[in-house]
């Protein structure tokens, strides 16, 4: 699972995505808009979503 921050000062939008290759399992990756790089306070209910969609069933 990588995340992606719409106004994330540190990574281009959709850079995340490319960190793909270094995944051996399953692999999501998510863009959030209107949010910066500290997804768990800025997006608490979309980033605790990914964690919980990354652990699987």
């Amino acid at each position: 699972m990588t995340l992606d921050a719409e106004h994330d000062p540190f990574t281009a939008p959709g850079g995340g995505s490319s960190y793909r290759d270094r995944f051996t399992g399953p692999y999501d990756h998510r863009f959030l808009k209107g949010v910066g790089h500290n997804l768990p306070q800025e997006a608490p209910e979309a980033f605790a979503r990914a964690v919980v969609d990354a652990q699987g069933p």
